[in-house]
């Protein structure tokens, strides 16, 4: 199947038409605009995968597990470093696509400068070409109203030419010797402004080639930076799919070395408060015959009292006498007046 060009689809049977070139340039437009889409997209993705990391890389600094302790907490000191890590990634990430996204921006920018070029040189030619064309046209017409002219003038002298005097002929003969020279002058411009608009005809010609030739090479280069750069854009986020679960990987490994019975033995042993419980509480009825009186304690006795030998009063008077009972079975003093 033979392969279509921009060069032999794009031309216009009016002479003066510019339909197919419009819409060449039409579709580059369309072309420009995907472009600046697709950057903006990429700005945008980038944005999202900077506030991600950043909340990321937030969330990673708050307290995890501080108060474990053993495997458990080394597994949790990890999830929390390789946190960081996944989140420094998408950061990463993010400038990587800012760095794509301007990539393309400056591709844009030298194709809007190699098209301007080429469109200014274009629309001058078409202006020219118009300009020319309705030139040579009205030149044209021209040339075939002397042409009407003059053969008119020739009918005429003929018709009279039996009938009137030679004064008239004279005329006659003059006015289409005039007609003659003012067709054949109409003749000249008509056919200088052909030549030149063959010429002008000729250079439009080329430069349309040229410039389909040109823009199809820019479509060619449009599509194909779009599609590598749409390629390589997944690349990426397949890429930290892959980091991120290589660093999550970490942390897996982590949990596996994380022994339970190895924190239950390690906590007992940092904390242990003993090995016997409290004996248990028993009931103690107060009124129970078979309460045994508690003896105290050898070590609480009391001291023992001795009792110093009764005063011989030494008063006959009022005066307080302080004298022991004679009741033997009496342990106290009496007071007597």
């Amino acid at each position: 199947m033979r392969e279509l060009h921009f060069k032999d689809c794009f031309w216009n049977r009016d002479f003066t038409g510019t339909g197919g070139y419009d819409s060449i340039i039409q579709h580059l437009n369309d072309g420009k605009k995907t472009c600046k889409e697709i950057e903006d997209f990429m700005k945008a993705r980038a944005s999202i995968e900077e506030k991600y990391a950043k909340e990321l890389l937030g969330l990673s600094k708050k307290v995890c597990g501080c108060n474990e302790m053993n495997t458990l907490k080394r597994s949790l000191d990890v999830f929390k470093l390789q946190t960081e890590h996944v989140s420094l990634s998408h950061l990463q990430l993010a400038q990587t696509m800012r760095d794509e996204a301007k990539k393309l921006e400056d591709f844009r920018e030298r194709q809007k400068e190699a098209r301007k070029k080429v469109e200014q040189q274009m629309d001058a030619l078409h202006k020219q070409r118009a300009t020319q064309f309705k030139k040579t046209m009205e030149s044209k017409k021209t040339y075939e109203q002397k042409c009407r002219d003059k053969e008119e003038a020739e009918q005429n002298m003929n018709r009279n030419a039996s009938t009137s005097n030679a004064k008239q002929q004279e005329k006659l003969f003059a006015r289409t010797n005039q007609a003659k020279m003012n067709a054949e002058v109409a003749d000249r411009l008509y056919m200088q402004n052909v030549t030149v608009l063959e010429k002008i005809r000729e250079d439009w010609q080329k430069e349309h080639v040229k410039a389909c030739e040109g823009f199809e090479k820019q479509e060619v280069e449009r599509i194909n930076t779009l599609r590598n750069m749409v390629w390589t854009h997944l690349n990426q986020l397949s890429q930290q799919c892959v980091t991120s679960d290589e660093l999550y990987e970490e942390v897996r490994k982590s949990l596996e070395h994380c022994d339970i019975q190895e924190d239950i033995e390690h906590f007992v042993n940092l904390r242990r408060t003993g090995d016997k419980p409290p004996a248990p509480i028993l009931y103690d009825n107060f009124y129970s015959s078979q309460r045994v009186p508690i003896a105290p304690s050898v070590t609480h006795m009391a001291p023992s009292i001795t009792r110093r030998p009764l005063p011989n009063p030494t008063n006959s008077g009022g005066d307080l006498i302080n004298s022991s009972a004679l009741d033997p079975d009496r342990t106290y003093s009496v007071i007597q007046y």
